[in-house]
């Protein structure tokens, strides 16, 4: 089972990926293009055109994971890249609402408490 920490970071490709792309063709990408480390065991998300496909790359032990998502109807929701944004971070948390087809910027969860002894 895939377990992502609450150290791993989520970054989204803001715009549009061709979604040919495989596992060197995205590791490209993340270090030209994003300026990060594939093997840094974090979480790169890549989006089509359509909004309707999504390509998850990350690093675990010893081997690149790589997911994909397809979406028979509905639409994903995705930054577009305007304003020179590359990428937008997410939490693990809010990767699981994306990835549920929610919309990440109109959806707020409990921000989590930390229990302080006195």
């Amino acid at each position: 089972m895939i377990h992502l920490g609450a150290h791993t970071r989520v970054f989204l490709a803001a715009g549009a990926t061709d979604m040919r792309k495989a596992i060197d063709g995205l590791s490209v990408l993340v270090q030209d293009v994003l300026s990060e480390d594939p093997l840094s065991s974090h979480v790169f998300v890549f989006c089509n055109r359509a909004k309707d496909k999504l390509k998850l790359l990350f690093w675990h032990n010893n081997g690149f994971w790589l997911c994909y998502r397809r979406l028979e109807r509905e639409r994903f929701w995705w930054p577009d890249g305007g304003d020179d944004t590359l990428t937008v971070e997410l939490s693990v948390r809010e990767l699981g609402w994306l990835l549920e087809g929610l919309d990440v910027t109109r959806v707020q969860g409990h921000k989590q408490q930390k229990y302080v002894l006195y």
